[in-house]
């Protein structure tokens, strides 16, 4: 089975590290726009792979990248 992040930690490891893929604000509002849109196609497939939990945990995730930005930034 495939790593699975269950905290905010483990899951900005496995984008920002392991993946490689910088969470900027674009990234991060792209994210949360694709994740909330049921008629996404990656937003299909992640749940048909993960399920509907591990979504909305993913979702609240990318929106603290987001808060977490905010406040770095203010």
């Amino acid at each position: 089975m495939d790593f699975m992040p269950t905290t905010y930690d483990e899951w900005e490891h496995c984008i920002s590290v392991k993946c490689g893929i910088p969470l900027t604000v674009d990234y991060i509002a792209e994210r949360i726009d694709a994740l909330q849109n049921a008629n996404d196609y990656t937003t299909q497939k992640f749940i048909e792979r993960w399920g509907h939990a591990h979504h909305e945990q993913t979702l609240g995730w990318f929106r603290e990248a987001a808060t977490r930005l905010d406040a770095l930034r203010a």
